[in-house]
């Protein structure tokens, strides 16, 4: 009983117990460096094992918008196909990147730490938050490539560019919260893991990667009401308003950005916070 009390009172918990709310965030952000650092390691050593190292950071969405971008410009026509589409597609593609790395990875972000979980007590949030910090970093040079590559294709450089860099934090807010999310479904199922390919190409094909969602659904306004509100497609559309001379958001999508980052931040670490006391149990 002495020792719990002295343990409360430095703002520690017993494993095995959930700590209170307060406490929990406090202790987590005293050791907000674990994550940073954790993130910097892994992203180092995930890089060091390729030849190609850093290339590999901007290769992998270039190679996937030189895919899509190829394909459906022969097949996209009429009011579905965009204004300055290769823009259209490289700003889609860079930016969806963002979130299905931050979803596949942060799936995994207890499940692949199993014996970290067990071994040393921390609080466990600092796992997903290592996840979206690394994707965050990985996001640097990709968006240094965007800017190049709207620059080469003709998109002339004006100050809301600028919007994209608190564009892309609101987006990490939000990816941290649904990575939360889906980091606690996997710990006691793991089919999530299984079912994160298949929800990221279903919202792949409804937030509008490659063609006008107001285009090819403009005869359908339920549909397209429906469209304006996914999240990964409207960070996608505030994002082409920024950057693209061509595009304008619908404003429901500036109003849906940060509403969805903050309520989906919000329940994520709630969600994530409650079954603190159970990770590692079942692994």
């Amino acid at each position: 009983m002495h020792a719990h009390l002295e343990a409360s009172a430095d703002g520690l918990f017993l494993v095995g117990q959930r700590p209170a709310f307060g406490a929990y965030l406090a202790e987590s952000w005293r050791r907000r460096g674990f994550a940073y650092r954790l993130a910097a390691y892994r992203l180092v050593g995930g890089l060091l094992q390729n030849r190609l190292g850093v290339l590999w950071l901007v290769l992998k969405p270039l190679s996937m918008a030189i895919i899509y971008g190829t394909i459906f410009n022969f097949v996209i026509a009429g009011p579905a196909r965009p204004a300055s589409f290769v823009q259209f597609v490289i700003v889609g593609v860079f930016v969806f990147e963002f979130f299905t790395s931050s979803l596949g990875s942060g799936s995994k972000a207890v499940t692949s730490n199993a014996k970290f979980v067990q071994s040393l007590g921390f609080p466990r949030i600092l796992l997903p938050i290592s996840v979206v910090v690394e994707q965050a970093m990985r996001m640097v040079p990709i968006v240094v490539l965007l800017g190049i590559l709207l620059v080469v294709f003709g998109e002339p450089i004006t100050w809301s560019w600028l919007l994209f860099v608190p564009i892309v934090l609101m987006m990490a807010v939000f990816n941290l919260g649904a990575v939360l999310i889906v980091a606690r479904l996997s710990v006691h199922a793991r089919d999530v893991q299984q079912a994160i390919p298949i929800l990221n190409r279903v919202l792949f094909y409804a937030s509008g990667i490659f063609f006008s969602v107001d285009g090819a659904l403009a005869d359908h306004p339920a549909l397209l009401a429906v469209a304006h509100v996914i999240p990964t497609y409207d960070f996608i559309a505030i994002s082409r308003d920024v950057l693209l001379v061509s595009q304008t958001a619908p404003v429901i999508a500036w109003i849906m950005a940060p509403a969805w980052a903050i309520v989906t931040l919000v329940l994520g670490v709630i969600f994530f916070w409650r079954a603190e006391a159970r990770y590692g149990l079942s692994e």
